[in-house]
């Protein structure tokens, strides 16, 4: 799961910074979600798979699909 995150930020071009802004959480807390030192907490998975259109299972590394069912 910590990859995929880090993944699509980087796929994006974007900043630890940017997305710990978007977050309304500190650069470090976010980077230690990345390095999986830190869980991440439900809140915060359901912003990033609204930010990045994914489903919650593939951030989770449940599925190769990223498409939400509908």
């Amino acid at each position: 799961m910590y990859r995929r995150i880090r993944d699509l930020r980087e796929d994006r071009d974007l900043k630890q910074r940017q997305l710990a802004e978007y977050l309304q959480c500190s650069q470090q807390v976010y980077s230690n979600y990345e390095l999986g030192q830190r869980d991440i907490p439900t809140d915060i998975l359901i912003r990033l798979a609204d930010f990045y259109g994914v489903s919650i299972d593939y951030l989770l590394g449940q599925t190769t699909n990223p498409m939400r069912n509908k």
